[in-house]
């Protein structure tokens, strides 16, 4: 590998979803919008939000990769992005679009059944805790 390119790791929790070499460009999506990565930039570690991750090789030229939520981090040329789901594709809107009816709704999905689930415990605890007095 050229020491001006970087490599691009994209780890799911269960397996390696995609391995670049010769990555010449990154960008990414974080709470705070956009960001790039070039090979030279200094070493960082970013909270990545669901978006479309955008990454260019010599040899494969530009291409996307929904993701969800997760952690980049930059040491050197490797760049590793671990995150909860991808899906690769290779028209960015249709990408967006998935993003947007998977990852977002799935997302609301969960926090519902998060709240749901705090209440039963609290609910149980306040149950409880009248046995105990």
């Amino acid at each position: 590998m050229s020491a001006h390119l970087m490599q691009l790791e994209i780890l799911l929790p269960f397996k390696v979803f995609a391995s670049k070499t010769d990555v010449s460009r990154i960008v990414a999506e974080t709470a705070n919008g956009f960001f790039g990565l070039l090979p030279q930039r200094l070493d960082c570690v970013a909270a990545l939000t669901p978006g479309i991750l955008v990454c260019e090789s010599e040899v494969e030229g530009e291409s996307w990769v929904a993701i969800d939520e997760g952690v980049l981090v930059k040491v050197g040329t490797q760049v590793s992005v671990s995150v909860r789901r991808a899906l690769s594709g290779t028209d960015p809107d249709q990408l967006r679009q998935a993003v947007e009816q998977e990852f977002l709704v799935r997302d609301a999905q969960e926090q519902s059944v998060r709240q749901v689930m705090a209440r039963l415990e609290a609910g149980f605890l306040r149950r409880y805790a009248r046995l105990k007095t």
